[in-house]
């Protein structure tokens, strides 16, 4: 079967993101531009854009387009902004970000993921992002601060080690849970102001969770 992904992404943008107030302009330019078929596997490119996570392989899935949208729309990024991206997978938020910000920093720590982001990117022309391997929790601090950080998967707590990167008058979007089936998040705007980071829960949102921010263990007496 042959799948029209030009329609599959109009249909994404008319029928998922604006009946729903994604309205910045940047981000449904993006979105209706962005390939995000080539961002996964080939076996499951036909399911692009339904609004669900789709898996990438080892416990790492594409975060579902409707979720991914509002968490960047709640930044309100600007052509002024550098982004750090975390967990960024193959890179579709990442593309996503370079089409509205300055620049753009995509932390992953998979090989595996972190090679086909740079390949994708390169071949769209996304010349403002850098790819940049290592440990997801502790941020990239070398290209910090950053005005906006993304964080593409569910964690059990927003990590003081990436509050820190985020500038003066930066913002940090995350779902914050458990990132199981049945245990629905909560998306987090976290924001610095005079050197002060706060964040507060905004919309209700599952994705699953993001490897590497595991919760510490309890201790049970």
């Amino acid at each position: 079967m042959t799948i029209d992904f030009a329609l599959a992404r109009r249909n994404m943008v008319e029928g998922q993101l604006r009946p729903n107030q994604i309205v910045h302009p940047g981000l449904l330019e993006a979105l209706a531009e962005l390939p995000r078929e080539r961002f996964l596997p080939d076996a499951r490119a036909t399911i692009a854009y339904v609004d669900e996570a789709v898996p990438l392989g080892g416990d790492r899935y594409l975060m579902e387009p409707m979720v991914l949208a509002r968490l960047i729309q709640i930044m309100q990024p600007s052509a002024e902004d550098r982004a750090l991206v975390v967990g960024a997978g193959p890179g579709y938020g990442a593309a996503v970000l370079a089409r509205i910000v300055k620049s753009v920093v995509a932390l992953e720590s998979d090989p595996g993921l972190a090679k086909r982001a740079r390949s994708l990117l390169s071949s769209l022309g996304a010349g403002n992002v850098t790819v940049v391997e290592g440990p997801l929790a502790g941020g990239h601090a070398a290209g910090g601060p950053y005005d906006v950080i993304l964080v593409e998967g569910a964690v059990p707590a927003l990590p003081d080690s990436l509050a820190q990167l985020v500038a003066e008058e930066g913002r940090l979007a995350a779902i914050v849970g458990s990132g199981r089936p049945g245990y629905p998040g909560q998306a987090h705007l976290g924001r610095k102001v005079g050197g002060t980071f706060s964040s507060r829960p905004i919309f209700d949102a599952g994705t699953p969770a993001l490897p590497g921010f595991e919760a510490p263990p309890r201790f049970v007496f």
